[in-house]
């Protein structure tokens, strides 16, 4: 399966390239940094732990802790923190970072929506391929008696919420982290580490956006580390999940670069979660038989 890059030439290793641009125009600047990264990713969590706090002042926590363990309380209520959370930091973002950036918030993320409708087919069969064989792999794994990720399928109504969230929401706001922010930031903050200091390097640093190969290399590799810490506790910190999770965003950030499109993983991503969620519900009848889950 191929993944067709549809924008700049074909023959240099980048992340991105800005098409039509001559000697005249002003000099490329490389975003998002690391800097646009750790505050997305700071946002992010400052913006949770104020919705969290405020339902925790009211009484309805999403969460609580028994046994050192985190527990889900109210499953709908978590999902309606996270989807709030989402909403409110991607509207932030919206506004914020253009007016840094000079340019649109989807143009300095790279979405390119117009590159994953162009080949959403194989977009979604390496999705479904990818979820197909993280089924084999935990198909092999003892799992815990009682993985966290059970107490969203208490209820059909929770299932279902679940699977819409993980399926569509989810998949949109952790590409834009991971691969909109963290993969390039962490790519730029490496060759910029490792540039020569000399006039001639910094003159090529100020004029171009090229990346290198070991960067992506390393921006792939961390990024990934990240990715599969923050699926940690869903897998019960499992080490063959821990490493088929990386393996994933792996084939994401792949993805990511090689077609210079954050929609293009995010169809990948979606459809990963949505194979994961299908293998449930027709073990379950279409989530009329929660008990099955069970056995």
């Amino acid at each position: 399966m191929s993944l067709d890059r549809t924008d700049g030439p074909e023959d240099a290793p980048r992340v991105e390239d800005p098409p039509g641009q001559d000697s005249e125009a002003p000099a490329p600047r490389r975003i998002p940094n690391l800097g646009h990264a750790l505050l997305f990713v700071g946002f992010t969590g400052i913006v949770l732990i104020v919705f969290q706090t405020i339902l925790l002042a009211l009484g309805r926590s999403p969460a609580a802790v028994h046994g050192g363990e985190i527990t889900v309380q109210h499953p709908k209520l978590q999902i309606a923190t996270m989807a709030s959370t989402y909403l409110t930091v991607l509207l932030a973002a919206w506004f914020f970072y253009p007016a840094v950036w000079q340019r649109t918030f989807l143009d300095g993320v790279r979405w390119q929506w117009a590159t994953a409708r162009r080949q959403a087919g194989r977009l979604v069969a390496l999705g479904f391929l990818l979820g197909a064989m993280m089924q084999v792999v935990t198909y092999f794994i003892t799992p815990p008696k009682t993985p966290p990720i059970d107490e969203f399928f208490l209820t059909a109504a929770d299932a279902w919420l679940i699977t819409v969230f993980g399926t569509v929401v989810a998949p949109v706001f952790e590409e834009l982290c991971f691969r909109g922010f963290l993969v390039p930031a962490f790519a730029i903050a490496y060759d910029w580490l490792s540039l020569p200091r000399t006039p001639a390097a910094r003159t090529r640093w100020q004029t171009t956006m090229t990346i290198t190969p070991a960067a992506l290399i390393f921006s792939a590799v961390l990024s990934s580390i990240f990715f599969a810490l923050l699926h940690a506790q869903q897998v019960e910190h499992i080490w063959a999940a821990l490493l088929g999770l990386f393996s994933v965003s792996l084939v994401l950030t792949f993805v990511r670069v090689k077609t210079r499109s954050v929609a293009a993983s995010v169809v990948v991503h979606g459809a990963y979660n949505f194979l994961v969620f299908l293998a449930v519900m027709i073990a379950t009848g279409g989530y009329r038989h929660l008990e099955r889950m069970n056995r």
